[in-house]
């Protein structure tokens, strides 16, 4: 597995001293609106693995495990992939949950938190440009994916995956035995599950929420290069 790190913009001289944000520094201000997480990880650990491991709550020993996975950011021409997954207990309220695309800013940012607080496991898997470049959009994309699955506090039964695609069994393979010793999950991928299917509609509201914040911060450390707007 080859090493992922981010594409630097060059760094104007004259760039102040506010923008002058460190990734280890970028990454955490990113990740300030997660709740219940383990930990952050450090610069070195990110651009390794480019994962965060983000906890839940505690799982009904009678629910059959299902997570939602859904991706931001693989039609853009900037910045990594991010995908999420999560894992709903049977029971929640979350008005207003549907497919990142179809809400606004605001709803999205008023969700992401509700999620993460009621949501039995969730995850994020982040695969940046060096990555993408070596592998293509697409196998990217399953990285990303089979991360956050990885990430996920409780093994899941079953992945519901936006698209007409399911995760390469070598690639989910890889990341899978890295966390979980269960079986290897089934799989159903789903066109439009991001508007049906309630889990992968959350996993598509923290992708969106989480991309959105890192781009938004890395505008600001290089700008002039309209990383916000990707």
């Amino acid at each position: 597995m080859g090493k992922k790190s981010l594409s630097r913009a060059p760094r104007s001289q004259n760039q102040p001293a506010q923008n002058q944000l460190s990734l280890a520094s970028l990454v955490q201000l990113a990740s300030s609106l997660c709740v219940q997480c383990a930990s952050l990880p450090s610069e070195e650990s990110l651009a390794a693995d480019a994962s965060l491991l983000l906890q839940g709550q505690a799982a009904d020993a009678q629910q059959i495990l299902v997570a939602g996975i859904d991706e931001a950011g693989r039609g853009c021409l900037a910045g990594p992939v991010v995908a999420a997954a999560v894992i709903l207990p049977q029971s929640y309220e979350l008005p207003g949950l549907n497919d990142s695309k179809a809400c606004s800013a605001k709803t999205r940012e008023k969700l992401a938190p509700l999620i993460r607080q009621c949501a039995l496991a969730w995850g994020l898997g982040v695969v940046w440009p060096a990555r993408i470049d070596a592998i293509n959009i697409l196998q990217a994309t399953f990285e990303a994916m089979s991360r956050a699955v990885r990430c996920l506090k409780h093994a899941p039964a079953q992945l519901l995956i936006d698209g007409n695609k399911t995760l390469p069994r070598a690639v989910l393979t890889l990341h899978w035995g890295k966390a979980h010793s269960a079986a290897l999950p089934a799989q159903r991928s789903i066109i439009g599950g991001d508007a049906s299917e309630a889990a992968i509609s959350a996993a598509s509201i923290l992708a969106k929420t989480y991309r959105d914040t890192l781009m938004t911060h890395m505008a600001k450390r290089w700008p002039g290069y309209g990383f916000a707007i990707h």
